[in-house]
Protein backbone atom coordinates (compact mmCIF):
# COMPACT_ATOMS: atom_id res chain seq x y z
CA UNK A 1 0.00 0.00 0.00
CA UNK A 2 1.20 3.45 -0.97
CA UNK A 3 2.02 6.05 1.76
CA UNK A 4 0.61 9.27 0.56
CA UNK A 5 2.51 12.72 1.08
CA UNK A 6 0.34 13.84 3.58
CA UNK A 7 0.67 11.16 5.28
CA UNK A 8 4.12 10.90 5.57
CA UNK A 9 3.90 14.92 6.29
CA UNK A 10 2.10 14.21 9.44
CA UNK A 11 4.13 12.03 10.57
CA UNK A 12 7.00 14.07 10.37
CA UNK A 13 4.77 16.53 12.40
CA UNK A 14 4.17 14.27 15.18
CA UNK A 15 8.31 14.03 15.60
CA UNK A 16 8.80 17.98 15.91
CA UNK A 17 5.71 17.86 18.37
CA UNK A 18 7.23 15.18 20.24
CA UNK A 19 11.08 17.18 20.45
CA UNK A 20 9.19 20.26 21.06
CA UNK A 21 7.40 18.73 23.93
CA UNK A 22 10.55 17.04 25.44
CA UNK A 23 12.35 21.05 24.85
CA UNK A 24 10.13 22.42 26.76
CA UNK A 25 9.77 20.68 30.10
CA UNK A 26 13.25 19.66 29.98
CA UNK A 27 14.02 23.37 29.96
CA UNK A 28 12.30 24.40 32.95
CA UNK A 29 13.10 21.67 34.93
CA UNK A 30 16.70 22.33 34.38
CA UNK A 31 15.64 26.27 35.38
CA UNK A 32 13.86 24.86 38.60
CA UNK A 33 16.60 22.67 39.07
CA UNK A 34 19.06 25.58 39.13
CA UNK A 35 17.20 27.84 41.55
CA UNK A 36 16.40 24.94 44.68
CA UNK A 37 13.19 24.00 43.15
CA UNK A 38 11.43 27.06 42.69
CA UNK A 39 9.55 28.41 40.04
CA UNK A 40 10.50 31.97 38.92
CA UNK A 41 7.31 32.47 36.48
CA UNK A 42 5.89 35.42 37.82
CA UNK A 43 8.75 36.07 40.63
CA UNK A 44 10.15 38.89 42.04
CA UNK A 45 14.48 38.90 42.49
CA UNK A 46 16.11 40.95 45.19
CA UNK A 47 19.44 42.35 45.08
CA UNK A 48 22.07 42.71 47.68
CA UNK A 49 24.22 45.91 47.36
CA UNK A 50 26.82 44.87 49.98
CA UNK A 51 27.66 42.09 48.42
CA UNK A 52 26.45 42.24 44.89
CA UNK A 53 24.12 39.38 44.52
CA UNK A 54 20.67 38.99 43.17
CA UNK A 55 18.72 36.52 44.97
CA UNK A 56 14.76 35.69 44.68
CA UNK A 57 12.30 37.25 47.07
CA UNK A 58 9.00 35.76 45.87
CA UNK A 59 8.12 32.89 43.36
CA UNK A 60 5.11 31.30 42.29
CA UNK A 61 3.60 28.15 43.76
CA UNK A 62 5.52 24.98 41.96
CA UNK A 63 2.61 23.67 40.69
CA UNK A 64 2.60 26.23 38.16
CA UNK A 65 5.89 24.61 36.32
CA UNK A 66 4.37 21.33 37.13
CA UNK A 67 1.47 22.51 34.65
CA UNK A 68 3.13 23.37 32.05
CA UNK A 69 5.56 21.01 32.51
CA UNK A 70 2.98 18.53 32.37
CA UNK A 71 1.14 19.65 29.78
CA UNK A 72 4.48 19.35 27.70
CA UNK A 73 5.29 15.53 28.57
CA UNK A 74 1.73 14.42 27.69
CA UNK A 75 1.86 16.19 24.25
CA UNK A 76 5.05 14.56 23.90
CA UNK A 77 4.05 11.36 25.35
CA UNK A 78 1.01 11.44 22.60
CA UNK A 79 3.40 12.47 19.75
CA UNK A 80 5.71 9.41 20.34
CA UNK A 81 2.65 6.57 21.15
CA UNK A 82 1.50 7.30 17.60
CA UNK A 83 4.60 7.63 15.89
CA UNK A 84 5.82 3.83 17.27
CA UNK A 85 2.17 2.78 15.82
CA UNK A 86 2.68 4.38 12.46
CA UNK A 87 6.02 2.72 12.49
CA UNK A 88 4.76 -0.52 13.59
CA UNK A 89 2.27 0.09 10.64
CA UNK A 90 3.93 0.40 8.27
CA UNK A 91 6.56 -1.63 8.67
CA UNK A 92 4.43 -4.71 9.32
CA UNK A 93 0.95 -3.84 6.65
CA UNK A 94 3.17 -1.60 4.25
CA UNK A 95 0.75 1.10 4.92
CA UNK A 96 -1.68 3.10 6.95
CA UNK A 97 -5.25 2.69 6.63
CA UNK A 98 -7.49 6.13 8.44
CA UNK A 99 -10.71 5.46 9.38
CA UNK A 100 -13.32 8.08 9.82
CA UNK A 101 -13.47 7.89 13.08
CA UNK A 102 -9.58 7.83 14.11
CA UNK A 103 -9.67 11.18 11.91
CA UNK A 104 -12.61 13.30 13.65
CA UNK A 105 -10.40 11.73 17.33
CA UNK A 106 -6.66 13.26 15.84
CA UNK A 107 -9.27 16.72 14.81
CA UNK A 108 -10.62 16.51 18.69
CA UNK A 109 -7.41 16.05 20.17
CA UNK A 110 -5.64 18.32 18.50
CA UNK A 111 -8.21 20.77 19.55
CA UNK A 112 -7.56 20.25 23.16
CA UNK A 113 -3.81 20.51 22.71
CA UNK A 114 -3.98 23.87 20.76
CA UNK A 115 -6.37 25.04 23.96
CA UNK A 116 -3.48 23.99 26.73
CA UNK A 117 -0.43 24.54 24.40
CA UNK A 118 -2.42 28.17 24.52
CA UNK A 119 -2.34 28.58 27.68
CA UNK A 120 0.86 27.57 28.45
CA UNK A 121 2.38 29.29 26.06
CA UNK A 122 0.86 32.62 27.40
CA UNK A 123 1.83 31.39 31.07
CA UNK A 124 5.81 31.27 29.92
CA UNK A 125 5.19 34.53 27.92
CA UNK A 126 3.52 36.69 30.51
CA UNK A 127 5.45 35.21 33.69
CA UNK A 128 9.12 35.61 32.29
CA UNK A 129 7.73 39.52 31.09
CA UNK A 130 7.02 39.32 35.08
CA UNK A 131 10.31 38.39 36.14
CA UNK A 132 12.04 40.59 33.79
CA UNK A 133 10.66 43.55 35.01
CA UNK A 134 11.56 42.87 38.62
CA UNK A 135 14.99 42.32 37.40
CA UNK A 136 15.14 45.53 35.22
CA UNK A 137 13.64 47.70 38.28
CA UNK A 138 15.93 45.91 41.23
CA UNK A 139 19.17 45.00 39.55
CA UNK A 140 21.23 48.01 38.62
CA UNK A 141 22.82 48.58 35.56
CA UNK A 142 20.54 46.44 34.02
CA UNK A 143 18.35 47.02 30.97
CA UNK A 144 17.59 43.76 29.29
CA UNK A 145 16.70 40.66 31.11
CA UNK A 146 19.73 38.60 29.69
CA UNK A 147 22.20 40.51 30.98
CA UNK A 148 20.95 39.46 34.68
CA UNK A 149 22.69 36.27 33.71
CA UNK A 150 25.69 37.27 33.77
CA UNK A 151 25.56 39.03 37.17
CA UNK A 152 26.39 37.17 40.58
CA UNK A 153 23.36 35.41 42.24
CA UNK A 154 22.95 34.69 45.70
CA UNK A 155 24.46 30.91 46.57
CA UNK A 156 22.92 28.22 45.49
CA UNK A 157 21.27 30.18 43.20
CA UNK A 158 22.55 29.74 39.42
CA UNK A 159 20.95 31.92 37.16
CA UNK A 160 23.64 32.25 34.19
CA UNK A 161 21.38 30.49 31.93
CA UNK A 162 17.86 30.59 33.53
CA UNK A 163 16.87 33.58 30.88
CA UNK A 164 17.67 31.34 27.58
CA UNK A 165 16.31 28.20 29.15
CA UNK A 166 13.01 29.87 30.01
CA UNK A 167 13.19 31.51 26.27
CA UNK A 168 13.69 27.98 25.15
CA UNK A 169 10.81 26.83 26.26
CA UNK A 170 8.55 29.52 25.54
CA UNK A 171 9.73 29.16 22.19
CA UNK A 172 9.03 25.14 21.99
CA UNK A 173 5.75 25.65 23.08
CA UNK A 174 4.40 28.27 20.52
CA UNK A 175 6.58 26.00 18.01
CA UNK A 176 4.16 22.95 19.22
CA UNK A 177 1.10 24.99 19.02
CA UNK A 178 1.32 25.81 15.03
CA UNK A 179 2.76 22.30 14.26
CA UNK A 180 -0.32 20.88 15.93
CA UNK A 181 -2.60 23.33 13.82
CA UNK A 182 -1.27 22.25 10.95
CA UNK A 183 -1.90 18.78 11.66
CA UNK A 184 -5.78 19.54 12.34
CA UNK A 185 -6.01 21.01 8.86
CA UNK A 186 -4.14 18.15 7.12
CA UNK A 187 -6.01 15.23 9.17
CA UNK A 188 -9.42 17.27 7.73
CA UNK A 189 -8.30 17.95 4.34
CA UNK A 190 -7.47 13.88 4.47
CA UNK A 191 -10.59 12.89 5.84
CA UNK A 192 -12.69 15.61 3.00
CA UNK A 193 -10.42 13.24 0.32
CA UNK A 194 -11.59 9.93 1.81
CA UNK A 195 -15.44 11.60 1.83
CA UNK A 196 -14.90 12.31 -1.46
CA UNK A 197 -13.50 9.22 -2.74
CA UNK A 198 -16.39 7.28 -0.90
CA UNK A 199 -18.89 9.43 -3.15
CA UNK A 200 -18.09 8.31 -7.03
CA UNK A 201 -20.96 9.09 -9.49
CA UNK A 202 -21.74 6.09 -11.55
CA UNK A 203 -21.02 6.89 -15.59
CA UNK A 204 -24.02 8.05 -17.39
CA UNK A 205 -26.18 5.19 -19.02
CA UNK A 206 -25.28 3.06 -15.76
CA UNK A 207 -28.28 0.85 -14.47
CA UNK A 208 -28.49 0.93 -10.94
CA UNK A 209 -25.60 2.65 -10.44
CA UNK A 210 -23.58 -0.42 -11.82
CA UNK A 211 -20.85 0.93 -14.31
CA UNK A 212 -20.97 -2.27 -16.00
CA UNK A 213 -24.46 -2.93 -17.19
CA UNK A 214 -25.77 -0.79 -19.52
CA UNK A 215 -29.31 -0.56 -21.04
CA UNK A 216 -27.80 -1.41 -24.37
CA UNK A 217 -27.29 -4.83 -22.63
CA UNK A 218 -30.84 -5.73 -21.11
CA UNK A 219 -32.51 -4.07 -23.89
CA UNK A 220 -33.47 -8.08 -25.32
CA UNK A 221 -35.17 -8.38 -21.87
CA UNK A 222 -36.81 -5.71 -21.88
CA UNK A 223 -38.07 -4.67 -24.93
CA UNK A 224 -38.40 -8.12 -26.74
CA UNK A 225 -40.56 -7.99 -30.18
CA UNK A 226 -43.98 -9.12 -30.03
CA UNK A 227 -44.63 -12.36 -31.46
CA UNK A 228 -46.68 -13.32 -34.57
CA UNK A 229 -50.31 -14.47 -34.35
Amino acid sequence: MAVSPLLLLELALYSSCFICGIITAASLTIVQGHFGGLCLLYGRVSYNATANTTGVQASSSVSLCYFVSAISIMVAVVCFSMVLSWVYTLCTEGGVRRERVWMNLVIAVSGVFLFFLLVTGCVLKVGRDSLCDSIRTVVPNVSRCDEAQSRKWAKPLQGDKFYSDLHKAETAVWVNFFLWLIIGVLVFVQQRQSSGAKLVPAPAGALFGDSSVTPAETEPFFNQPPRPQ
